[in-house]
C-alpha cells in the first residue's frame, strides 16, 4: 500500500504526485494529474488510495470524491493536464504524455511544486526556467500517497471523457473500455472504421482505415506510361 514516507522524506514545502492515464488505448486523450497534500493525508482519505489499477470503478470514484473534497477545503491542490489525439499523433504518445504531465503540474492552484515525484522512470522535460525538482518513482502509484491520488484523478476523469465520447460515438463501447483495444473494440473498429478521436499511427487503426478506404491502384494505361 503507499503511504507518505516518501513525501516525508523530500525535505520540500510542496511535494506533488504525478500520473497519467490513457497511453494504451487506442482512441481519446492521455490525461494526467498532480497532486499535492497539505500535510499527511488524514487516515480515512489515505486508506482510500491506491494504484488506480488495483481499485474497482466505484472505489476509484469514491476516492475521486474524498479528493475533490480535500481539495475544496484547502487539504490538497489538483492539477489536470491534457494532450489530444491531434497531438499525440503530431509528438508521439511519450512526448505528448510528458506534456500532458507538463500541463497537469503548471495547472496545480498554487503553481508549480518544490518537488515532482513522476510515476515511471522517464521525467517529463518542463519548460525552460520552472523551478520545479523532478524525480521519477517506478512503481510510485503503489509507493506514494500523491502519486497514487494522481493516478486515480487521472484516471477517473478520463473515463468519464469516454463515457461522454461514447455518447456522441456510439457502437464503439467507448464507456465498457476506454479505448483500450479489447476484442469489442477492435471488432467495431473494424466494423464501423476509426472515429476522429481514434490515435493515426496506432496499427490497428491504421489497418481498419484502411481496410475501409483501401489506396487506389495504379492503372497501366498509355497516357501512365508517358513521361513529362
Amino acid at each position: 500500500m503507499p503511504d507518505f514516507s516518501l513525501e516525508a522524506a523530500a525535505g520540500a514545502a510542496r511535494v506533488a504526485g504525478v500520473d497519467e492515464a490513457g497511453r494504451g488505448p487506442l482512441a481519446g486523450p492521455v490525461l494526467a494529474a498532480a497532486v499535492v497534500f497539505a500535510r499527511r493525508p488524514p487516515r480515512g482519505l489515505a486508506a482510500l488510495l491506491d494504484d488506480s489499477k488495483r481499485l474497482s470503478a466505484a472505489a476509484r470514484e469514491a476516492a475521486f470524491a474524498a479528493l475533490r473534497e480535500a481539495a475544496a477545503a484547502g487539504r490538497a491542490e489538483i492539477g489536470i493536464g491534457a494532450a489530444s489525439v491531434a497531438e499525440i499523433a503530431r509528438l508521439n504518445i511519450l512526448r505528448a504524455t510528458h506534456l500532458a504531465m507538463a500541463r497537469a503540474l503548471a495547472r496545480l492552484p498554487g503553481g508549480p511544486p518544490d518537488l515532482a515525484l513522476v510515476d515511471g522512470d522517464r521525467p517529463p522535460p518542463l519548460p525552460a526556467g520552472a523551478r520545479c525538482a523532478l524525480r521519477c518513482v517506478v512503481g510510485g502509484d503503489a509507493r506514494s500517497l500523491s502519486i497514487a491520488a494522481a493516478s486515480i484523478v487521472a484516471k477517473v476523469l478520463r473515463d468519464h471523457a469516454m463515457r461522454r465520447l461514447d455518447a456522441r460515438w456510439p457502437g464503439y463501447g467507448f464507456a465498457r473500455h476506454a479505448g483500450y483495444p479489447t476484442p469489442a473494440h477492435l471488432a467495431a473498429l473494424a466494423r464501423l472504421g476509426p472515429t476522429p478521436h481514434h490515435r493515426p499511427g496506432f496499427a490497428p487503426v491504421d489497418q481498419a482505415r484502411l481496410a475501409l478506404d483501401p489506396p487506389h491502384a495504379a492503372v497501366d494505361t498509355p497516357e501512365s506510361r508517358k513521361r513529362f
